[in-house]
């Protein structure tokens, strides 16, 4: 797809991180910049900081876990502009770190409400209106942990394989339909952002009492994360690939990504299916 100048652009959890760059960057090329994010100070700033380059940018406050905001913010967009061109999902958060079973329940239904069914809603709210366009791209962020098994990371590393299947299934929707829409899910390694701060989002009804870390499952990720992550990456710099993938037309897209966590995976994937398979033949 081709950035033009007049091109609408949504992003959500657009105050901080990866979002607040790729709102920048996007901007930069000439799109409107319509802002989503729960934290409504930031996301104030941001808008300010956009409409201070000349560029025009608006914010909507929305909870993405819930598919009437996000509807909201959609219906918003095109009152006001007529149209959308890209979507990005990019709102996301982090909770705890343990073994599995060892998560509340609140902090399934934290993680899974934001990460993926906030990517849920997003495809359901604007992917119609792309179609209907006949043109468009939707961006969801993943992560590392989206095409490689982290340990000590249960529910994000559920929810951002969702985001990945998510955005491989969307594309072959829309190509099953001949709709000239792009798709690209966005899987970064290590960025230097705030996301490790999510709790201070976390939703009054869903918060649990603070737990010690698990130094065993500490240890496990800084390992994860040395085969799956270079050193944390600034996000404009992230942004910058990002942009590039969606001009591109590329469906996935690893900034600071390391193929060996992915390799590795694919590797014990592979040898399992051989191994049926080949007994299977024996019998």
């Amino acid at each position: 797809m081709k950035l033009e100048s007049g091109q609408v652009a949504v992003v959500t959890g657009a105050a901080s991180g990866l979002g607040r760059a790729m709102a920048h960057s996007l901007a930069a090329r000439g799109l409107i910049a319509v802002l989503a994010d729960i934290e409504e100070s930031p996301l104030a700033e941001t808008v300010a900081a956009i409409e201070s380059t000349g560029a025009k940018a608006i914010g909507v406050p929305t909870d993405v876990r819930f598919s009437d905001q996000v509807d909201a913010l959609a219906t918003i967009t095109l009152e006001r502009f007529g149209r959308v061109d890209v979507v990005v999902n990019n709102a996301g958060i982090v909770a705890g770190l343990g073994p599995m079973w060892t998560y509340d329940e609140n902090d399934w239904e934290w993680v899974l409400s934001v990460n993926l069914r906030g990517v849920v809603h997003g495809i359901r709210a604007f992917v119609p209106h792309l179609v209907a366009q006949g043109s468009g791209h939707v961006v969801n962020v993943a992560s590392m942990a989206g095409l490689s098994v982290a340990p000590g990371l249960g529910p994000y590393m559920v929810s951002k394989h969702g985001v990945v299947a998510l955005s491989e299934g969307l594309a072959a929707d829309l190509a099953l339909a001949g709709a000239p829409v792009g798709v690209t899910v966005v899987c970064p390694g290590g960025m230097a952002t705030n996301i490790t701060s999510a709790e201070r989002n976390r939703p009054v009804d869903l918060r649990v009492p603070m737990k010690e870390l698990d130094p065993k499952a500490v240890e496990a990720v800084v390992a994860w994360m040395t085969t799956s992550s270079g050193p944390d990456m600034a996000p404009q710099d992230a942004a910058a690939i990002v942009v590039q993938a969606i001009e591109k037309g590329m469906l996935h897209v690893a900034p600071n990504g390391r193929y060996p966590a992915v390799e590795s995976r694919c590797d014990r994937l592979s040898a399992d299916l051989r191994t049926v398979a080949e007994e299977t033949t024996n019998v």
